[in-house]
């Protein structure tokens, strides 16, 4: 079981990296920062509380892109599986200074295997997502994709884990872009490390390169990213 899993992750990662270089379009570069604070609460053995706060940088670190909390809980069925649900508020930046306020939900399934010191996980990601649901004809027919992220770490053994993930966007539903509908869009590929510094807390710091394709005005973006996690 260990060794097929192994090779599932490694098969689709070597698939989608090489797919969105086959259909990449002309894409519009831009860099940007991502800012996390992370609140886990564990309530019992089984479930924990979640909370984060996130802003967003874009255009080349100069211009705010958005805001999101997230409030959730995540149930532990055992060391290889967890189920989380999760309902974010997103305020995002707009061109004309005003804000577009989204509601998000989202239902995560995580796998997670330990072999020897690497630490593999897979997340499927269900969200559904409504905005301007007062200000816009279409605001009440929410969004729908499936998002698989792969992650592998490294224990050091020490204060810091190294470690690197790809993330792959699939749209099932969008009513503003359904051009999209049933199609792979977007790719993440990041590379970072979590350094422990002490029981409760984690300090981390990752660079993200995001692809997307099959969209009308596809965009990389660059993003450097700094998290903060607290444990209680």
């Amino acid at each position: 079981m260990s060794r097929l899993f192994l090779i599932l992750i490694l098969s689709v990662f070597i698939l989608f990296v090489n797919q969105s270089e086959v259909i990449a379009q002309v894409n519009y570069p831009d860099a940007g920062s991502w800012n996390t604070f992370n609140i886990d609460y564990k309530i019992n053995k089984k479930l924990t509380g979640l909370f984060t706060q996130e802003c967003r940088i874009k255009e080349n670190f100069t211009r705010l892109n958005l805001f999101y909390t997230n409030l959730g809980l995540e149930y532990k069925f055992n060391d290889f599986f967890k189920a989380a649900l999760v309902y974010r508020f997103i305020e995002k930046y707009q061109d004309d200074n005003s804000f577009s306020f989204r509601h998000r939900l989202m239902l995560d399934l995580t796998l997670k295997k330990k072999l020897g010191k690497i630490g593999l996980s897979y997340r499927q990601r269900i969200q559904a997502e409504e905005r301007d649901i007062y200000s816009s004809i279409i605001g009440n027919l929410p969004e729908w994709y499936s998002r698989n992220k792969f992650a592998v770490k490294y224990d050091t053994d020490k204060r810091y884990t190294p470690y690197a993930a790809i993330e792959l966007r699939y749209q099932l539903r969008n009513p503003r872009e359904w051009q999209s509908d049933n199609t792979w869009h977007r790719n993440r590929y990041s590379l970072g490390v979590d350094y422990k510094l002490n029981k409760k807390s984690t300090f981390g710091v990752y660079y993200l390169i995001q692809r997307e394709f099959n969209v009308v005005l596809p965009q990389n973006q660059y993003v450097i990213g700094l998290e903060y996690s607290l444990s209680l």
